[in-house]
């Protein structure tokens, strides 16, 4: 996701070439947007459920 972030400031910057990846959490369809929150959703289960010992 950090990548698909400064891939998009680059490119509206005109540092990087023009490539055809969404915005994060943004897409024309839908699909992109759902695997987004669902890893979202997987890593903060993941934080909630994190054994103390760490």
């Amino acid at each position: 996701m950090a990548f698909q972030t400064f891939e998009n400031i680059g490119m509206c910057i005109g540092m990087m070439p023009i490539t055809g990846i969404p915005l994060p959490f943004i897409s024309f369809g839908s699909s992109s947007m759902m695997i987004q929150l669902l890893t979202v959703g997987i890593v903060q289960s993941i934080w909630r459920h994190r054994s103390g010992a760490a």
